[in-house]
């Protein structure tokens, strides 16, 4: 009975299969390294050509706003200069009007008076300089300026800011002079029944109208109104305060400026964006 408990265990003892045990070999440092290796260049190299496309998109944004801005400078580059030419004939104009309330008679005005009164003191728009700054807004507002790299383009840029803000300053002074002195000689003095006689309902601006009287032979009968009313010497301080403390030295400073600036980023432009007109 003992011999046959202990078969089985001798059986299961025969028939159990050997148990094997193995080690993984040990790695080498440098295959660790290799890998570390392997996937540090696939990640740099990933970062590098992000980077590159990034530049380039920069790049490409710099060149489109370069060009944006180009065109607007260049476009109020001409206008500023039609606006300049179009102040020193309206600041003739009113000397030569200071001139005349000095030693001429009203009663029976001339049309050189005429035509000196229409540019002189009714016409405001042909002065007025409104520099678009849809561009200069868009690169100081969004920050779009950090993509032109050249530091002396941003300093010029934000020169020109400044100078734009200067016109508009004076010429918010300009207007408050005229709202003081100026309109109330029209009010008081102008003629409209020259005025619509002048016109003669065709549709022409006043500018167009008076220039082209100016190049006529044509006389228009002008009554300077309220003549009793009319005060010479605060005419004239008047006129020379519009003249010489608002419209000329708006020009010569503010005006001046604003070209030279201009003129300088323009330069620039076309220097490193490769602008061709």
């Amino acid at each position: 009975m003992v011999e046959n408990q202990n078969k089985p265990e001798i059986l299961a003892a025969e028939n159990s299969q050997p148990v094997l045990l193995t080690s993984t070999p040990k790695r080498k440092w440098t295959s660790y390294f290799k890998e570390f290796l392997m996937l540090f260049l696939a990640v740099f190299a990933g970062f590098m050509a992000e980077n590159y496309r990034d530049k380039l998109t920069e790049e490409a944004w710099a060149k489109e706003l370069a060009i944006n801005l180009y065109e607007e400078l260049k476009a109020d580059s001409a206008i500023v200069e039609i606006k300049t030419e179009n102040r020193i004939k309206q600041e003739k104009a009113l000397q030569e009007l200071m001139q005349y309330f000095e030693d001429s008679s009203l009663t029976d005005v001339s049309k050189t008076f005429v035509i000196n009164f229409s540019y002189g003191i009714s016409f405001r728009t042909p002065s007025l300089f409104e520099p678009r700054t849809v561009i200069l807004d868009q690169l100081k507002n969004s920050g779009s300026l950090r993509y032109f790299k050249n530091r002396e383009l941003q300093k010029l840029i934000g020169d020109l800011s400044v100078a734009i803000y200067n016109i508009n300053d004076r010429q918010r002074l300009e207007t408050d002079v005229r709202k003081e002195y100026i309109n109330r000689l029209i009010v008081l003095h102008y003629d409209y029944d020259f005025h619509r006689m002048l016109i003669k309902d065709s549709g022409v601006t006043n500018v167009n109208a008076v220039a082209a009287y100016e190049a006529s032979d044509e006389i228009i009968p002008f009554e300077f109104k309220s003549l009793e009313k009319f005060d010479k010497q605060g005419t004239i301080n008047a006129l020379g305060i519009y003249g010489m403390n608002a419209l000329s030295s708006t020009r010569s400073v503010h005006f001046q400026a604003y070209k030279e600036l201009n003129s300088e980023i323009l330069k620039l432009l076309r220097k490193e964006y490769n602008i061709v007109d």
